[in-house]
């Protein structure tokens, strides 16, 4: 099964109305998006702007650095800079089940990357100045920030 056909396989469980059935989804599939990360970023990053927050957070989730019931992803430790297809599009998104994940992701990587993480801070609060992306920020740097 290809990468796309995993995905598209995995999508309604992705969007199931049970948390645990989402989260069931990301970490049943996480290494086989690890193993082809650059053409699951690009799919992934299409269903960061899909309508359904479920889906949204699934891209977010799917790629947390530092997973935290699985394996971390340790090219997204140490380059998440590969993560901002997907991140991009949610950094004002309305969801807070969005912002969450998008926050955590960021604070994932500060932990070996902080000055990327700052950096990236800095640049969203220019570009984007809502309250979505304020607390997405703030929730991002927590580490950085004790």
């Amino acid at each position: 099964m290809s990468v796309q056909q995993m995905l598209q396989a995995i999508r309604p469980f992705a969007a199931d109305r049970h948390f645990n059935v989402r989260e069931y989804a990301w970490v049943d599939v996480r290494k086989t998006i690890v193993q082809n990360l650059p053409e699951s970023i690009a799919i992934l990053s299409v269903w960061a702007t899909d309508g359904d927050e479920n889906i949204r957070r699934f891209a977010s989730e799917v790629t947390r650095p530092r997973g935290v019931w699985c394996e971390h992803i340790e090219i997204l430790k140490q380059n998440p800079e590969l993560g901002l297809p997907i991140l991009e599009p949610l950094k004002s998104d309305t969801s807070r089940y969005v912002q969450n994940s998008v926050g955590n992701w960021l604070n994932d990587a500060s932990k070996t990357r902080p000055e990327f993480v700052r950096e990236l801070c800095k640049h969203w609060e220019k570009e984007s100045d809502t309250k979505e992306t304020q607390y997405i920020i703030k929730r991002a740097l927590r580490t950085i920030v004790k």
